[in-house]
């Protein structure tokens, strides 16, 4: 019986022993690295989920916060911008012992690792959860499309990743048919799988035929009538360009496809589009900024600030998207437009604010807050790929999203690196899916006074002052809902709110408004 006892009291010390420390993360959003020093030779829990920031490589890089590029989030070299960066920096940890596949974005509950170093930990334990591929395979987030009502047309664009049919071994996509074949068959699985009723691409070989190609697998595999926008140029094919393809039995173009070549030619083009079903009429720019590789000179160097090269030219081209939009109005005679596509800046960067101050709206952050990406460069997150509307097209849209089969997905699963013939890692850009629902007759808070709107505290409490008519959506920074309301009051109090940070969109004349508010 003593011996009994003995080894039973042996066995409870040695689990106390091996027993893990429990770690609390007070605030994810500014958590570092530092904090697991003391720690290091020991078995630890974390508190709080902990989040995939990058899956390149043998090991996977953790945080318990998504990481976001700066100048998503912040404007260039602000004060936030340079915290981000501070933050970033010592934000995420190295994690080991991982023998399965995960993609950016999932979560491990309940983590429980040994600490080699302040930066690495070793895995023990842990539960998996969300952003999976089998959460995505079924297809996009219908109710994100679907917040303001249920859409009559779905509108998307995707960056296809140089998709070329007939020009194959330049260094840019396909090195041969077969190639092709390979990226032919994924591409064709994720845009059945959205079945849209409009496409915007980018980066498609020029001419006729890789346009042709795509309308006629949607055609096959989702059972509509399909075609293309035919841009006029020649039929046979070299590098990439903008173009669209568009379901006949839901809409038909109005007039002449419209080409805007400030900068690189042949990759801003705009054409209307009337629903059949309504008779409305909208117009769809697709456009394709000037990338961020390369020798830049004069305004178009690097300045160190986020941005990257070629900023000017960005800037320029942005600019021109605004100017034609006067023009296209007159020649389409209408002034509803949707500007989308792979514009290589991020949310905050000067293009994207030089086409807001010019009136346009951004639908990622008015869906979305600020937690909204479509691109992954170094584990960091962002939105290249946009979806921005003016004031009157924006009281109908009815959503956003983007469909993250792409951008969380490791490059080893590229038509040209792997095996893989699912739809996952078809190119490096997320497809941006909008939603709209055309009534031309529809309006948005017409009253609410933008010009003087601010938001003040009383007693700790958020309050909206002269947004009177317009309504509010509060948003945690992590991007999830709290609160909506209208505002009925000249000085509107938000109440019940708990402790933190969040985020308040404000809307009405066809407009969002956003700023930060902090309950404490």
């Amino acid at each position: 019986m003593h011996r009994i006892v003995s080894t039973i009291i042996l066995c409870l010390f040695s689990r106390l022993l091996c027993a893990a420390t429990l770690v609390t993360i007070e605030d994810p959003n500014t958590w570092s690295y530092a904090e697991l020093l003391p720690y290091v030779g020991q078995t630890i829990q974390f508190d709080c989920p902990m989040y995939v920031t990058n899956n390149y490589g043998s090991s996977l890089t953790i945080s318990p916060r998504r990481i976001y590029s700066p100048t998503n989030q912040e404007y260039p070299m602000s004060a936030e911008y340079n915290e981000l960066l501070r933050n970033n920096a010592t934000g995420t940890i190295s994690l080991s012992g991982i023998k399965d596949y995960h993609r950016i974005g999932e979560q491990l509950l309940e983590l429980t690792v040994k600490v080699n170093s302040q930066s690495s930990v070793s895995f023990q334990s842990g539960r998996w959860y969300g952003n999976s591929r089998a959460d995505l395979k079924s297809g996009y987030d219908k109710e994100a499309i679907s917040k303001n009502g249920t859409p009559s047309l779905i509108i998307c664009t995707m960056n296809l990743e140089y998709y070329l049919v007939e020009t194959f071994g330049t260094g840019y996509g396909p090195d041969s048919y077969s190639d092709h074949q390979k990226q032919r068959k994924k591409v064709s699985q994720a845009l059945a799988t959205i079945n849209a009723d409009i496409y915007g691409f980018i980066e498609i070989e020029q001419g006729q035929g890789a346009l042709a190609e795509i309308a006629k697998d949607l055609t096959a595999n989702t059972g509509r009538n399909f075609t293309y926008v035919n841009d006029g140029g020649s039929p046979y094919g070299s590098y990439t360009k903008a173009g669209f393809v568009y379901c006949t039995d839901k809409v038909t173009p109005k007039g002449s496809l419209r080409h805007n070549n400030t900068g690189v030619t042949n990759r801003k083009k705009t054409q209307a589009f009337t629903e059949l079903q309504s008779g409305e009429t909208f117009m769809l720019s697709v456009n394709h900024f000037k990338a961020k590789s390369g020798s830049g000179y004069g305004d178009n160097a690097d300045k160190g600030d986020g941005q990257g090269k070629f900023n000017g030219d960005r800037v320029r081209e942005a600019k021109s998207v605004l100017e034609n939009y006067k023009k296209d109005c007159v020649f389409y005679m209408d002034s509803d437009i949707l500007i989308m596509g792979d514009l290589n800046a991020y949310a905050m960067e000067d293009p994207i604010t030089t086409l807001r101050e010019g009136g346009m709206i951004d639908l990622h952050r008015a869906f979305h807050a600020d937690s909204s990406y479509s691109y992954v460069y170094r584990g960091q997150l962002g939105y290249l790929d946009h979806a921005l509307c003016n004031s009157t097209l924006y009281p109908q849209v009815t959503g956003m999203v983007a469909y993250h089969i792409n951008s969380d997905e490791s490059d080893t699963y590229t038509y040209d690196k792997s095996n893989d013939q699912t739809m996952f890692r078809c190119s490096d850009h997320d497809p941006i899916i909008v939603g709209l629902r055309l009534d031309s007759t529809r309006t948005q808070m017409e009253n609410v006074i933008f010009d003087n709107w601010s938001v003040y505290y009383q007693y700790g409490a958020p309050c909206i002052r002269n947004a009177q008519g317009g309504y509010y959506v509060v948003y945690r920074m992590d991007g999830n809902k709290v609160k909506e309301a209208n505002i009925i009051s000249e000085e509107e109090r938000i109440d019940n709110l708990q402790q933190g940070l969040y985020i308040i969109n404000i809307y009405g004349q066809g407009k969002c408004k956003q700023t930060k508010i902090i309950v404490p």
